[in-house]
């Protein structure tokens, strides 16, 4: 592989980051809050599933209040 020197490597980020179709601000706010919406979807999903699992295995292992 051949070397490049340090001006060279800038300008080709320089171009390639040209190159890049950028989010515009509403995008990424919009993508932000979704990502933000859907980790609490999954926080309750996995809160009520481990809540579901734990109380079925008390049950079977006989370890419930009763």
């Amino acid at each position: 592989m051949t070397k490049t020197n340090p001006l060279e490597f800038i300008q080709q980020v320089r171009s390639e980051t040209s190159k890049v179709t950028w989010p515009t601000r509403r995008e990424t706010l919009v993508t932000t809050v979704m990502v933000f919406i859907m980790v609490a979807f999954a926080m309750v999903f996995f809160f009520l599933v481990d809540l579901g699992l734990s109380n079925i295995v008390s049950f079977v292992l006989g370890l419930g209040g009763n």
